[in-house]
């Protein structure tokens, strides 16, 4: 069962009990800041929502929205159809780990894309609980993806100078840098997200750019709630077109 949700500028179908996107999609989408794009590629795209979102955004850039669930896919195609979207946007049912290992995909070519994002699995398997629903369970532990093989994939996407943006957990902070590092890709920008001021960091947004000098910027947190429990102005605005 299906429900048809609007979220900014957009219109989104996704399964009532399975993967359904979170605050996470939000925050990724507003924390890009770069200024022209031609051509992005959501990896681990779940029902669409970041691409959609990014493609409203860039109004000439083609996006790529990669899911290897086959359901998800689906719903890929048909949120890409009620936006009208269909001659820039375009489903591709891949498997990450085939991109990192250099397949050939009519799309995906090597080097070509100037923006590349993912909110991809938070948690290595056994670790958290475990969604009972199958497509939920795939989109939040690292069952079938690790994160070696999406900045892999990232980097083998990427132009030079091309950017990945990602959001992650802050205690996985470490290994994730390590891990871009190690692979090519230079963090850049770094921004720690609250649920209210006084509270410790939930997740963390990243930026890092392909074959760049080092040089990392720390932004201001980014608060989701006030004391009273309202949303914060920001966070209100990422709602707002």
């Amino acid at each position: 069962m299906l429900t048809l949700d609007s979220i900014r500028d957009i219109k989104i179908y996704q399964s009532k009990k399975g993967y359904r996107f979170s605050v996470d999609s939000l925050l990724l989408f507003s924390f890009i800041r770069l200024a022209h794009v031609k051509t992005i590629a959501d990896l681990g795209a779940g029902s669409g929502i970041i691409g959609l979102l990014l493609a409203k955004r860039f109004l000439e850039a083609e996006v790529y929205l990669v899911e290897i669930q086959k359901g998800l896919y689906e719903l890929c195609k048909m949120n890409i159809r009620i936006n009208d979207l269909s001659e820039r946007v375009h489903a591709i049912n891949e498997d990450i780990k085939d991109i990192a290992k250099g397949k050939a995909i009519k799309g995906l070519e090597e080097n070509s894309f100037d923006l590349v994002v993912s909110n991809p699995p938070f948690r290595r398997p056994r670790t958290g609980r475990l969604s009972p629903e199958n497509e939920r369970a795939l989109a939040r532990h690292e069952l079938l993806l690790e994160f070696k093989d999406l900045v892999r994939a990232s980097h083998r996407l990427l132009k030079t100078g091309g950017r990945f943006c990602l959001i992650h957990l802050p205690e996985r902070l470490t290994e994730v840098l390590q891990e871009l590092k190690d692979t090519g890709l230079e963090p850049k920008r770094l921004r720690f997200v609250h649920s209210k001021q006084k509270e410790p960091a939930k997740l963390v947004l990243i930026e890092a750019a392909k074959a760049r000098r080092p040089g990392l910027v720390v932004e201001k947190p980014f608060i989701i709630y006030n004391d009273d429990g309202s949303y914060t102005e920001e966070m209100a605005s990422v709602y707002r077109i």
